[in-house]
């Protein structure tokens, strides 16, 4: 790839923020962008038909033949694509699929996939992309059939039935669906290149014509780990608005296709609405990476990098740690990574600040200047786009201010400033339950998403809010001292690092915090010099791992603030988070609460000095 003069400078990439902020009657304050919201196409696919008509030959997706390292890319023109979602779509409605009767998409990212979702928005058929745990890392699948019921899709699509067997035999009686597979299609299946065989023109286009900002895209669903998933209606609107507003901000978006190479998954918000939409809306190429944050797979995005040399990169933290740790030891996969880098961006939880300076100093090394390196907040109901921190933070955990054509309001809440959005963003509700819909907005129509912020300049809206963690995290000592879980957890995880992965904050009703430490195994197995073949017990339990462990404890203590500030025990744990139990979703963000109830075990040996506690 031939070297070419890469702007990074933040002024260039971005629109200077102009926020105001007005107090209200009661005591609330609203936070709104100055700028007017910009207009927005009625459906998605509008972007897909302009890059069709004027680029037809651009690359729109790639995705690896296979996952054998090294193997061939195979490439989807704009073009192709706008042809494969016409067919597809000529499917759907021949099968009698409508707004009532949703297409479920059991498996990964993968360039079918994404025709299945862009020809759902064609023919105004919801889709809803479920997360692939469900089908194949659940022992019971008991999410996932709370979801089938829930939908009653009159389409399931799997990419290889083979691996999703047995999970289709558990859903089998709750929906009368046709199973459409990639690969290995048994029985009544469907084999997926048969639905890409003809196309009925006006068909389409007289269904594409009824397609509106009002219409549902998707049904997205929560994680569940406090109940069952709740699915949230995606309607054309959410989707289109935070787009145009996003190109207004990150004002390069209407100058520069974007590339990127992305692993985050389509049934979440971030990388479904925020990344694969950007990528629509900019006429730009996505490389889909086959690899994700998680031991053995990361070597995949490691080769894919070297082979990508992206624009913007997302992640979520854990992702960027792991990463991180690799470009240290790596300089091919670092100077790849950085080759034509613009922004480094991370969401769906805070980054630890040691992660960030390890950014900073790797940019630095291989570039000789800093990359840009920011955030932006919200949820499944919003989106996500909420608040955009289109400016160059001075540390991490900024998630910056509402884009134009969104209000936030702050309003106190157990001593913090609880968060309520409302806009073109934010969901009508959820599918199926009125009772949820209705509990989750104000009087006023702002969205209750259960954050808290704080302003990083009270003198100054454009300065940016800091996430001040969940309002229902937080809790009381058993002195009265209220405790900021997700600011502690944060806190914690760089003071013990790098033998921390995360941490889950404990204590209510207790004398002092205790940590629940996830370790991270190749960490802690470095620090006590042994490989992988030594009992995981016996790694957390060396002396110098349990020394270092310690150290952090006293670093944070030392830090000053008082009993709420430090954790005065903590527990190294060899499981890793259930996905059953909700401790985990697969973009890897621990649930403080899921794993609080599930480990109630561990919460009790860790304050009666049990086996293994670690005392400061």
């Amino acid at each position: 790839m031939a070297d070419k003069i890469v702007n990074r400078d933040p002024a260039d990439l971005f629109a200077k923020p102009d926020i105001a902020l007005e107090l209200q009657p009661d005591g609330s304050r609203i936070l709104r962008s100055n700028t007017k919201a910009p207009d927005y196409p009625r459906a998605v696919n509008e972007w897909l038909l302009r890059w069709a008509r004027e680029k037809p030959d651009s690359d729109f997706l790639c995705e690896r033949e296979s996952p054998e390292p090294g193997a061939p890319w195979r490439h989807q023109t704009y073009g192709q694509a706008l042809a494969d979602v016409e067919a597809i779509a000529t499917w759907l409605l021949e099968q009698g699929l409508n707004q009532e009767k949703p297409v479920a998409i059991l498996s990964d990212n993968s360039i079918d996939h994404a025709m299945i979702v862009l020809a759902g928005s064609h023919a105004g058929v919801p889709v809803a992309s479920i997360s692939v745990a469900y089908s194949l890392m659940s022992k019971d699948h008991g999410k996932l059939k709370s979801i089938i019921k829930l939908l009653d899709p009159g389409a399931i699509y799997v990419a290889d039935a083979g691996p999703f067997a047995a999970a289709l035999g558990d859903i089998k009686d709750l929906h009368s669906g046709t199973i459409v597979a990639g690969s290995n299609a048994t029985g009544s299946m469907v084999d997926f290149a048969s639905i890409k065989s003809r196309t009925d023109t006006p068909a389409v286009e007289a269904a594409y014509a009824c397609v509106g900002p009002d219409t549902i895209a998707k049904i997205l669903f929560t994680s569940g780990s406090t109940g069952e998933p709740k699915g949230v209606i995606n309607t054309q609107r959410m989707l289109c608005a935070p787009q145009e507003a996003k190109a207004w901000i990150w004002s390069f978006l209407n100058d520069t296709p974007v590339v990127t190479l992305d692993w985050l998954p389509w049934s979440h918000t971030f990388g479904a609405n925020h990344n694969f939409n950007m990528i629509l809306r900019s006429g730009g190429t996505m490389y889909i990476d086959n690899g994700k944050p998680a031991p053995g797979i990361l070597q995949r995005t490691i080769a894919n990098i070297k082979d990508v040399s992206g624009s913007v990169y997302f992640n979520v933290p854990r992702g960027f740690d792991l990463l991180a740790q690799e470009m240290k030891k790596d300089a091919n996969l670092r100077d790849a990574f950085f080759r034509n880098l613009q922004i480094v961006f991370y969401a769906g939880a805070a980054l630890p600040q040691n992660v960030w300076d390890d950014y900073n100093a790797l940019a630095e090394d291989t570039l000789g200047q800093r990359v840009v390196l920011t955030s932006a907040w919200g949820s499944t109901e919003t989106a996500p786009l909420a608040a955009d921190c289109h400016f160059q933070a001075e540390k991490s955990g900024n998630i910056g201010v509402p884009p134009p054509g969104v209000e936030l309001k702050l309003g106190p809440n157990a001593g913090k400033d609880e968060i309520r959005v409302r806009g073109p963003n934010v969901t009508p509700g959820y599918w199926k339950r009125p009772d949820l819909t209705q509990a989750a907005f104000d009087a006023d129509g702002f969205y209750r998403i259960g954050d808290a912020v704080r302003l990083a300049d009270p003198d100054n809206p454009s300065k940016g809010l800091y996430f001040d963690g969940r309002v229902s995290e937080d809790f009381k000592l058993n002195s009265g001292t209220w405790v900021n879980a997700g600011a502690l957890r944060l806190q914690g995880v760089d003071a013990l690092s790098p033998i921390a992965q995360d941490i889950v904050v404990a204590g209510q009703d207790r004398a002092d915090v205790g940590f629940l430490v996830f370790a991270a195994l190749p960490a802690c197995r470095a620090l006590a010099g042994v490989d992988e073949s030594a009992p995981v017990e016996d790694v957390l339990s060396h002396p110098a791992v349990v020394a270092k462990a310690r150290k952090g404890l006293a670093n944070l203590k030392a830090q000053g603030g008082g009993s709420s500030s430090y954790a005065a025990r903590a527990i190294l744990m060899a499981e890793p988070p259930s996905v059953d139990a909700g401790e985990i979703t697969d973009k890897g963000y621990i649930n403080q609460r899921a794993v609080l109830g599930c480990r109630a075990d561990l919460v009790e040996r860790l304050y009666s000095g049990g086996e293994n506690v670690i005392l400061l």
